[in-house]
């Protein structure tokens, strides 16, 4: 148990939990739109089986290491361009990003309320199913990453159920948040968008810092913000208008 002593390997357990945090968070946004299509007893089951089971599948790859290693090899070169699995896992994940977030804003802004139930297809199982699988899209990176950062299996391993248990203690007041609040829904489709072109750019090699990603996220976010304060204090200046208005009309003139 000396290991534990070591400040080395608490200092890579903290960096790599921060990091599995924040690299999340785009995760997070994808599953709480994608369990947002179930009926509401559903989505927090299908929200906590899904990150349960996405956790399995960061520790399955963290202990392929090996197999991690090959990922970046070059499998196929086409005119110059040379793609790994990983750029291909990448571009057909990107891919589908860009679908569904096409999808869903198209569901939101041309559809009525009608064909939008009717685009509802997807069941709990196919919910689940597209949560495990870009939950390896999304950390696919970030694995790769903690191979690089800790020396040690057991601090990754630590590392990586740390940044989940926190990402599902937030995943359901995110979901909250987002399905009552409609400008906020829209907002996170861009992202899904702004996701998948990163992904799509990061598989044909033009590798782009997430911190440029989650800093205009975070200034849209802000933006936001300031817009649903707006709405709340007018709709709060309305209701007591509204309420001093009432008795003067309700007494009616005077005789």
């Amino acid at each position: 148990m000396e290991w534990l002593l070591d400040p080395h390997v608490w200092a890579g357990f903290v960096t790599l939990a921060v990091l599995e945090i924040v690299l999340g968070i785009d995760n997070l946004v994808f599953v709480a739109l994608l369990a947002g299509r179930l009926p509401r007893e559903q989505q927090g089951k299908a929200r906590t089986t899904g990150l349960a089971l996405a956790l399995g599948t960061r520790l399955a790859l963290l202990g392929s290491i090996a197999f991690l290693v090959h990922l970046t090899e070059p499998v196929i070169s086409l005119r110059g361009w040379t793609f790994s699995w990983r750029d291909l896992v990448l571009l057909a994940g990107g891919g589908f990003l860009l679908f569904k977030g096409t999808r869903e804003i198209h569901l939101r802004v041309e559809a009525d309320e009608e064909h939008e139930t009717a685009g509802r297809k997807t069941g709990f199982v196919g919910t689940i199913a597209q949560i495990v699988l870009f939950d390896i899209v999304f950390s696919l990176d970030s694995v790769i990453t903690a191979v690089g950062i800790a020396e040690d299996i057991r601090v990754m391993v630590a590392a990586i159920v740390v940044a989940m248990m926190v990402m599902l203690a937030a995943s359901k007041p995110l979901a909250a948040f987002i399905d009552s609040h409609p400008t906020v829904k829209m907002l996170a489709l861009s992202f899904l968008l702004l996701i998948g072109m990163m992904l799509i750019a990061d598989g044909c090699g033009f590798h782009v810092p997430r911190g440029y990603v989650y800093a205009a996220m975070g200034f849209s976010m802000l933006v936001e913000s300031l817009n649903l304060l707006a709405v709340r204090r007018r709709r709060t200046k309305r209701n007591a208008m509204q309420q001093t208005l009432q008795p003067t009309t309700s007494r009616g003139p005077a005789q």
